[in-house]
C-alpha cells in the first residue's frame, strides 16, 4: 500500500499560485497588448470582438490543449521550447492569418496580396457579394469550408479511433471503451470505420457539387494522419538504447515528427475556429488578434500548465475525455461539410465532455485515496545509513545529512513523495 505524506495546504497553495503566474503571465501580457492594438485599430467595438474571439478559441481548443499535453510531456525540454516558440508563430500567423488567405487565394485564383486586399475591404453592410457580383472574402472562405472540414474531420476521427480502440488498463466509459478495444484488435478496423464515415459524408452530408472535393480532402486528411503518426512512431522506436518504449523523452527525428503531429493537430482544431470566427467578425486583423494572439497563446499556456502540474496523471480520465471531445469535434466537422452548426454549441460540447471526465477523475481519486502516514504507522526510514524521522502528520522530514534532490523515497514498494531537499522543512 502506498502511504502518502501530505504537505501543509498552505505550501501547496503557494506553489500552485506561483506556477500559475509563471505559466500564464505571458499570455495575460499578450492579451493586454492585443486589446491595446485592437483599440488603436478599431476602437471599443474591436476590443469586444477580439475578446469574444479569444474566448471562442479557448472554448473550442481546450481538448486540443489536453491532447497536446499528452504528447508534449514525452518530448525533451528543447522540443517543448520549440513547440512554445516556433509552434506559436505557426499557430498565430500561419493558421489564423495566412492559412485562410491561402485557401481563398487558391479557391478564387487570386494572388495572396489580392486576397488580403479583398479581406480588408469587405462589401458594405457585410453583404456576401460586391455590387459587381464578385464574392466577398467571407463567402469564398465559407465556400471552401467543405474541403477544409473534411480534411480536419478525417484527421481527428482517426486520432480518436486509434486512441479509443486501443487496449488500455484505465477506461473511463468502460461499457463502451472496452468493447471498442476488443473490436479494435482486428487489423485495419479503424481504417474501415474512417472510410465508411468519409463515404457517408461525401455521399449524404456534403452538397452534390462538393462530393468529389470532400472525398479527396478527406482522403488527404487520412493520409496525413498515417504519414505523421507512422513516421513519428518509426523514429521513436529507432532512438538509440530506447527501443519501443514510450517512457523515454523524445529527441531528434522522433521529436521532430511529434512536433509536426502537434502542428497538424492544432491546424485541424483551428479549422472550425477560423470559419466560426466569421460569425463574430470578418476582419482578418481582428481574427488574428483574437483567435491567434489571445486564444492560441492561452491554449499553449494551458498545455504547459497541464504538463508541469502532472494533471493528466493526477486526473486519470482527463485524456479520455479529451479524445471523446475530439471524436465529437470530428463528427461536427464532417457534418459541417453540408450543414451549418452553431459554434457556441461546438465549444460547449467539448468543454462539457472534458468537465465530465474531470469530475469523474475527482470521484475516482476520492474513492481510492490512501490515508497519510502518521508517526505510529511509519516512524523511521533508512536511506544509505542516513535516518529520516517523520514528525507527526505534517510530513516533515529531517535528520538526513546533506541535501539529496530526489523525487521519491521508496521503502519495500511503498512510495513517499518528496519535495525539494529532504533535509529541509519545506516538505
Amino acid at each position: 500500500m502506498t502511504r502518502e505524506v501530505i504537505p501543509p495546504a498552505g505550501v501547496e497553495l503557494t506553489k500552485g499560485i506561483g506556477m500559475f503566474v509563471r505559466v500564464f503571465a505571458l499570455s495575460f501580457l499578450v492579451a493586454a497588448a492585443s486589446l491595446v492594438v485592437a483599440v488603436l485599430y478599431g476602437g471599443p467595438e474591436a476590443v469586444v470582438l477580439v475578446a469574444a474571439l479569444g474566448v471562442l478559441e479557448v472554448s473550442l481548443s481546450f481538448d486540443n490543449a489536453v491532447v497536446n499535453a499528452s504528447v508534449l510531456q514525452r518530448m525533451s525540454a528543447f522540443w517543448q521550447r520549440i513547440f512554445l516558440t516556433v509552434g506559436m508563430v505557426i499557430a498565430v500567423f500561419g493558421m489564423r492569418l495566412v492559412f485562410p488567405l491561402v485557401v481563398v487565394a487558391i479557391g478564387a485564383h487570386l494572388d495572396p496580396i489580392e486576397a488580403l486586399r479583398l479581406a480588408m475591404n469587405p462589401p458594405a453592410g457585410g453583404a456576401p457579394f460586391f455590387p459587381d457580383g464578385r464574392p466577398s472574402y467571407e463567402t469564398l472562405l465559407n465556400d471552401a469550408n467543405p474541403k477544409i472540414a473534411a480534411f480536419g474531420g478525417m484527421f481527428l476521427l482517426l486520432l480518436f479511433l486509434n486512441y479509443i480502440c486501443a487496449q488500455r488498463e484505465v477506461t473511463w466509459l468502460s461499457w463502451l471503451e472496452r468493447p471498442l478495444a476488443r473490436i479494435g484488435r482486428f487489423s485495419m478496423f479503424t481504417v474501415v470505420i474512417a472510410l465508411i464515415a468519409l463515404v457517408l459524408t461525401a455521399g449524404v452530408l456534403a452538397p452534390n457539387t462538393k462530393a468529389d472535393v470532400v472525398m479527396v480532402s478527406g482522403a488527404l486528411g487520412m493520409a496525413t494522419y498515417f504519414l505523421v503518426d507512422g513516421l513519428g512512431a518509426h523514429f521513436e522506436n529507432e532512438q538509440p538504447g530506447q527501443g519501443p518504449s514510450r517512457a523515454a523523452l523524445l529527441t531528434g527525428r522522433a521529436a521532430f515528427f511529434g512536433f509536426v503531429y502537434l502542428e497538424v493537430l492544432d491546424a485541424s482544431f483551428s479549422f472550425d475556429g477560423v470559419i466560426g470566427a466569421f460569425a463574430i467578425s470578418a476582419d482578418p486583423i481582428v481574427i488574428a488578434l483574437g483567435l491567434g494572439l489571445i486564444g492560441a497563446m492561452f491554449v499553449r499556456s494551458i498545455t504547459v500548465y497541464l504538463v508541469r502540474r502532472g494533471t493528466l496523471a493526477e486526473y486519470i480520465y482527463l485524456e479520455h475525455g479529451a479524445h471523446w471531445a475530439i471524436g465529437a469535434l470530428a463528427a461536427i466537422l464532417l457534418v459541417s461539410t453540408g450543414h451549418h452548426l452553431n459554434e457556441v454549441v461546438t465549444g460547449l460540447l467539448g468543454v462539457g465532455i472534458i468537465a465530465a471526465a474531470y469530475l469523474s477523475s475527482i470521484v475516482h481519486n476520492r474513492r481510492h485515496r490512501t490515508p497519510a502516514a502518521t508517526e505510529t504507522e511509519l516512524e523511521r526510514l533508512s536511506l544509505g545509513g542516513d535516518e529520516l524521522t517523520l514528525r507527526g502528520d505534517t510530513g516533515t522530514l529531517s535528520s538526513l545529512d546533506g541535501g539529496l534532490p530526489i523525487d521519491r523515497v521508496t521503502l519495500r514498494g511503498d512510495a513517499l513523495p518528496a519535495r525539494d531537499k529532504l533535509n529541509t522543512d519545506a516538505y
